[in-house]
């Protein structure tokens, strides 16, 4: 599948949407070589945006992308009733696979998260490709429930995995008797181990920032030219890990402000980069540009 972007929302100073800007940031990666964009994705700050402006950042970025690359659109929740009528009522023809985060906050035992995800696969065609992320969800989908899901359900193709055990992933990949599920990393430090050690890419939020640099990485991996592909590696961990200092999507706002896609500007409960963080991020770029 190679690279992903988790797309952010750009804002102006009065925190409306930017829409030029979100069209500029869609040009921005497609032309960098990624494959396809995840459009209102955790990254985004979806939950801070209304229903409206949600439906006006689809449009834009499927008008923007001119059937380009793929898109995969966010729909999750911790209501499994509610995630099933989103599908239901979502117009997905423009998607190519629908990202659902495994159920937040009410921290669900891996029977619960397997009838979450039993149901929404049993009353859609559509692709899914589940979100494990235990940072934010507070709960983990376990290896062997990832794989019963993938072993059971045709239309569940893949995972973007983001937990912090990095053997989970190994775990899955070992178990898996699937050839057509994928795993791919949903941790911008993790995605090259993970696409050598069998993963078919990565839903990354760095490489809307440095497109070019981090999507060529991703198809070194899966080129199997290791040597190659961590020097390219090596030369964005900093950057890696400076966008996430101060929380997603602080630093890749700042990032892409720097770069000239659009402003840094966050809706709360978040902030923007700090101006010590900004100052970091820029001098990290200049190193890599």
């Amino acid at each position: 599948m190679g690279t992903g972007v988790a797309l952010i929302t750009p804002f102006k100073e009065d925190k409306s949407i930017d829409f030029p800007a979100l069209e500029k940031l869609v040009d921005y990666t497609i032309e960098g070589g990624v494959e396809f964009l995840v459009v209102l994705g955790t990254t985004a700050e979806t939950a801070t945006l209304t229903a409206e402006e949600q439906k006006a950042v689809i449009e834009t970025v499927i008008r923007a992308n001119k059937q380009r690359v793929a898109l995969v659109l966010g729909i999750g929740g911790n209501n499994t009733t509610a995630v099933v009528e989103a599908y239901k009522t979502s117009d997905l023809g423009a998607f190519e696979a629908v990202l659902t985060v495994s159920p937040y906050y009410n921290r669900p035992s891996q029977e619960g998260i397997y009838q979450h995800y039993k149901m929404i696969a049993s009353q859609t065609d559509s692709k899914i490709i589940l979100y494990n992320v235990p940072s934010r969800t507070g709960s983990n989908i376990e290896a062997e429930t990832t794989v019963r899901l993938a072993n059971e359900f045709d239309n569940i193709i893949a995972i973007k995995e983001a937990s912090p055990n990095f053997l989970q992933s190994t775990d899955v990949l070992r178990q898996n008797t699937r050839r057509d599920f994928f795993v791919l990393s949903g941790d911008d430090e993790f995605a090259l181990p993970m696409t050598l050690a069998g993963g078919k890419g990565v839903i990354s939020v760095i490489a809307q920032g440095i497109p070019q640099q981090f999507s060529s990485m991703i198809r070194l991996g899966l080129e199997r030219k290791v040597d190659q592909a961590y020097e390219a590696h090596y030369k964005m961990v900093e950057i890696t890990r400076a966008i996430f200092a101060e929380g997603n999507p602080a630093g890749i706002k700042s990032v892409l402000h720097h770069q000239g896609i659009c402003s840094p500007y966050t809706r709360l409960p978040l902030m923007p980069a700090t101006e010590n963080l900004s100052q970091t991020i820029k001098k990290i770029l200049n190193n890599i540009n």
